[in-house]
C-alpha cells in the first residue's frame, strides 16, 4: 500500500492526547477584542477537544499521529 500523505494545515494545529482524543486550539481570539467580553475571551483560552463528529476527518488528514 502506497504511503498516505499528511495534511501538514492540520498538523500544525491539532495535536493529539495520551488516550487517543485530538485537542485544538478556539476559533475567534485573534483580532476584534474589544467588543468581546472578558468572561468570553478567558473561555477562548487554551484549547479544547476535536468533536467526535469531527474525529474521522481529522484522522484522515494525520494518518501517522500517533
Amino acid at each position: 500500500m502506497p504511503k498516505l500523505k499528511t495534511r501538514k494545515s492540520a498538523a500544525k494545529r491539532i495535536k493529539r492526547t495520551a488516550t487517543g482524543k485530538f485537542r485544538r486550539y478556539q476559533a475567534n481570539k485573534r483580532h476584534i477584542l474589544t467588543k468581546k467580553s472578558s468572561n468570553r475571551k478567558r473561555r477562548l483560552r487554551g484549547d479544547t477537544a476535536v468533536d467526535k463528529t469531527d474525529q474521522k476527518r481529522v484522522r484522515e488528514c494525520l494518518p501517522y499521529e500517533k
